[in-house]
């Protein structure tokens, strides 16, 4: 009895696991942009967090639209989307625009 119930547990142990991992362990995806706004004209170069893994580029680019338009910025363009952390030159690139939005 326990050998034909063990293949069954294993795939659904791990399910559960898998679902139960907080936030910070799931994959998040950081959409690097540009934006601007205008009189007088401002640009920056940002990187933005979206939970989960990253979505299709047009939804990316909506999230990005909201969370930007909210705080007075006109998005230019989504220039990248990844699931890896950007490293310290994106970083220094964005500035005080890394994760602002």
């Amino acid at each position: 009895m326990k050998a034909t119930l063990a293949p069954l547990l294993a795939p659904l142990a791990i399910a559960v696991g898998l679902a139960l991992l907080p936030a910070s362990a799931r994959a998040d995806c950081f959409a690097a942009y540009k934006a601007k706004q205008d009189d007088p004209l401002r640009l920056h170069f940002g990187v933005l967090k979206l939970d989960g893994d990253c979505p299709a580029p047009d939804v990316a680019t909506d999230a990005a639209r909201a969370r930007l338009d909210a705080a007075g910025w006109t998005l230019l363009d989504v220039v990248g989307l990844s699931e890896t952390e950007p490293g310290d030159d994106r970083k220094a690139d964005a500035g005080q625009f890394y994760l602002r939005y």
